[in-house]
């Protein structure tokens, strides 16, 4: 993607893949606490990023806190990022934007997720941003494979992701 189409992407409001649709009766305080990333399409912001995880709390204004962490393993560091997501839609539609860079937002969509809240399929707002994410850091093969169909039946091309090492 070249900066100019990124530009025109965050300024169009767009924060979710024509054709994708995010989930329905969404339960945000079930949501928060720590994911970790099972998987991902990398980016510039986790690119060398292994032992990744999201934590997700309620501020006070009612958006979600967002801490973004991961270790990097060419620098062996780790690295924190902290933003807020807040509703497109109504409350109960997986479907966020997130910020990281003032009033610059991005896509956050939830395109699928298990009663338990503990495995979720997420997407950015084009087809570039794909995430899988569990309460722990494993998921189960069925589970993977049945997330992945959903990612492939929503044009996701799942050869591009990369499968984040949790070793710390």
């Amino acid at each position: 993607m070249s900066i100019i189409d990124t530009v025109t992407s965050i300024f169009s409001k767009q924060t979710i893949p024509d054709g994708v649709k995010a989930i329905e009766n969404f339960n945000a305080k079930k949501y928060l606490g720590t994911w970790y990333e099972v998987a991902r399409i990398d980016f510039k912001y986790e690119k060398n990023l292994n032992n990744t995880t999201a934590t997700y709390s309620l501020n006070k204004d009612g958006s979600i806190k967002v801490i973004n962490r991961g270790y990097n393993y060419k620098t062996n560091t780790y690295k924190k990022s902290e933003g807020k997501a807040v509703f497109v839609k109504e409350k109960n539609v997986g479907m966020l934007k997130v910020s990281f860079f003032g009033p610059f937002y991005d896509g956050y969509n939830i395109l699928a997720i298990d009663d338990a809240y503990t495995h979720a399929l997420v997407c950015g707002r084009n087809h570039d941003y794909l995430w899988l994410l569990c309460r722990q850091p494993n998921m189960y093969e069925a589970i993977r494979d049945r997330y992945l169909k959903i990612a492939t039946d929503n044009g996701f091309d799942i050869n591009r992701l990369l499968w984040v090492i949790h070793d710390q």
